[in-house]
């Protein structure tokens, strides 16, 4: 091992996603192992500058795999993008005896990390936990399965209706800049059509690929659109602007909103929040640092904090083109 760190602290940060409780028993459970003392932080950075933080031994996460959630809670912190709160964080970590940090979250959470790392030359690896599955550097962040099967789930529910009744439903899903869950929810659950901010269709596109489902004898329809979607104002605005044009369509709207964040996490990630986990304790013990550890072709690799941020994780537009063929 490269570099003495005898504490290593650990906290969730940004929206919840499933799984997360799985990532911070695996960082208590490798600490253990490895007879490193383990530190967590409630409320992300916030948590940091305050001081509000908890010892945690092996025994201490004990049946939390399977909790949806983060027992850290999680926050966004507006005082640590100051240089004063930084500062804060610096001397409390300092105080505690903390040497190196895990965090859990999205970009937000690797920026914030990034740039503490080279103010206090405090060793950080960041672990992709969001729902959103829109960070470079991993095929899949922690949560993103869990959040598609609760949207299939969810879809599969509303279909039994929208055929009962003969009806249109929008539904919106998350993904305020990326269409990961509506792309392939919408494929999983064979929705008619698909919105998300990566491809601007149009209204006339939309219009015409539900006149063309009439046409050939279907009664009701699936779209599924990500909150993200920039062809409306809203998803409400969509279908007023069907109901305007398509009178014949019995429109309905359906939000599935924060319901996507819960619940117990899936095998997958709980699996993938161990792997990634176990990893970054034995990434900071060998002397690694400003990197994030993601899972590329079923094999944990490391992306640089600058590299992760500077690209964007790309949909498979193969998708788009097997949803048209299959919606015919």
């Amino acid at each position: 091992m490269a570099r003495e760190i005898q504490t290593i602290g650990v906290m969730t940060s940004g929206g919840d996603a499933p799984g997360m409780n799985a990532a911070i028993r695996a960082v208590a459970r490798a600490c253990a192992y490895y007879n490193v003392k383990c530190v967590g932080f409630y409320r992300g950075f916030q948590g940091m500058i305050e001081g509000d933080h908890c010892v945690m031994s092996a025994r201490s996460v004990r049946n939390i795999i399977g909790r949806g959630g983060t027992i850290l809670k999680s926050a966004r912190s507006e005082d640590f993008r100051t240089p004063e709160g930084r500062k804060k964080a610096a001397k409390c970590l300092k105080e505690i005896g903390v040497d190196a940090m895990v965090l859990i979250g999205g970009d937000g959470t690797f920026r914030g990390g990034e740039i503490f790392s080279k103010e206090y030359d405090i060793p950080v690896i960041g672990v992709p936990g969001t729902i959103d599955n829109d960070i470079a550097g991993t095929n899949y962040t922690i949560g993103y399965d869990t959040a598609l099967n609760t949207v299939i789930e969810s879809i599969d529910k509303i279909r039994d209706t929208a055929s009962s009744h003969d009806r249109l439903f929008f539904i919106e899903v998350m993904g305020r800049d990326a269409g990961f869950i509506a792309l392939n929810s919408g494929v999983g659950a064979g929705a008619e059509e698909i919105l998300i901010p990566e491809e601007d269709l149009g209204l006339d596109r939309l219009l015409e690929s539900l006149k063309r489902s009439k046409r050939s004898g279907k009664s009701s329809s699936i779209v599924v659109v990500s909150e993200g979607d920039k062809i409306g104002k809203n998803v409400y605005q969509l279908a007023d602007y069907v109901t305007e044009n398509l009178p014949d369509y019995d429109v309905r709207v359906t939000v599935l909103g924060h319901m996507q964040r819960g619940g117990s996490p899936s095998c997958f990630d709980r699996t993938l929040a161990s792997r990634l986990c176990v990893k970054a304790v034995e990434l900071l013990l060998d002397g690694e640092k400003n990197v994030m550890v993601g899972l590329l072709d079923n094999k944990i690799k490391t992306t640089s904090f600058e590299k992760g941020l500077q690209e964007t994780h790309e949909i498979n537009k193969e998708l788009l083109r097997i949803s048209d063929i299959l919606s015919t």
